[in-house]
């Protein structure tokens, strides 16, 4: 079979069943009462399930590994450790899952996170993400505290009716294209088609007026791999990219946060004073 229809077939399947899984949760969730319901921080004014993210983050694990493992062609895979993601993706899933269904303290979803950010980085390669910038040890440090921020900013940014599913489908449309026209190896522009296929698939349920959100067993794992995408592309020489393509999500959160500290308060506190939120 020719590798370029194979992938088409698996974006098809990925959207397919992300929208399919979504509607399979979205009864689940009714049945079990995992509703967010409105309070003063809210965005929506009706109760609402959340934990729909489960649909697309198992599509897009489950279509990283068909990527590497099931089909044909030569991909140009590189040693990014995808085993490793992929594995650390699901059990941030599964702890985000717990989160949302009970609840857990910050602490402990923290030290989750971070977890499962040094286990993927001591699996790179020895290239620099800064690509220099910064000397030794430091490079992976400061990679390690870029992405767990990344991750929890996604998070706080998931707020209002298909702002982070968008903001999903344009990171992985956004790092297909770059991988396309920087020649980097296809399986980035695999990996990022794979990502917004199964994005657009939870989309139908989450547009305006959204009838599932993600919940934080969706944007967890996904800030997760999306962070994971972006810190690939700087340490292929794509910084400049890695940073545009996500600019709107980090302005946001870095000067909402910025506010919050200066104004006193405790910034893993939830609020609603994000400026797509204030406007």
């Amino acid at each position: 079979m020719d590798p370029n229809l194979a992938l088409a077939g698996l974006l098809v399947a990925a959207f397919l069943l992300s929208w399919s899984g979504t509607g399979v949760a979205l009864a689940a969730l009714h049945r079990i009462g995992a509703i967010d319901n409105p309070n003063h921080r809210s965005s929506h004014v009706r109760p609402t399930p959340r934990g729909g993210g489960i649909a697309p983050v198992l599509v897009t694990v489950a279509g990283w590994w068909a990527i590497n493992n099931l089909l044909p062609g030569n991909w140009g895979a590189v040693s990014l450790a995808p085993d490793v993601v992929i594995g650390a993706a699901l059990a941030l899933a599964v702890l985000s899952l717990l989160d949302d269904l009970r609840g857990l303290p910050w602490l402990v979803r923290l030290f989750a996170q971070g977890v499962a950010v040094v286990a993927a980085l001591i699996s790179l390669p020895p290239d620099p993400v800064f690509q220099g910038l910064l000397p030794g040890r430091w490079d992976m440090v400061v990679a390690g505290i870029v992405w767990l921020w990344f991750i929890n900013a996604f998070n706080f940014m998931d707020g209002i009716d298909g702002i982070a599913g968008t903001e999903t489908m344009t990171v992985g449309i956004g790092v297909a294209l770059v991988a396309a026209l920087a020649a980097l190896p296809p399986l980035f522009g695999a990996w990022g088609l794979c990502l917004a296929a199964a994005a657009g698939g939870f989309l139908l349920w989450n547009w305006h007026p959204a009838r599932v959100f993600l919940g934080d067993v969706g944007s967890i794992p996904l800030g997760y791999l999306i962070g994971w995408l972006l810190l690939m592309l700087a340490a292929h020489g794509q910084w400049v990219a890695a940073v545009l393509i996500p600019l709107y999500f980090l302005l946001d959160a870095a000067l909402t946060l910025a506010r919050r500290v200066a104004s006193g308060a405790k910034p893993w506190v939830a609020h609603r004073t994000h400026l797509y939120q204030r406007a």
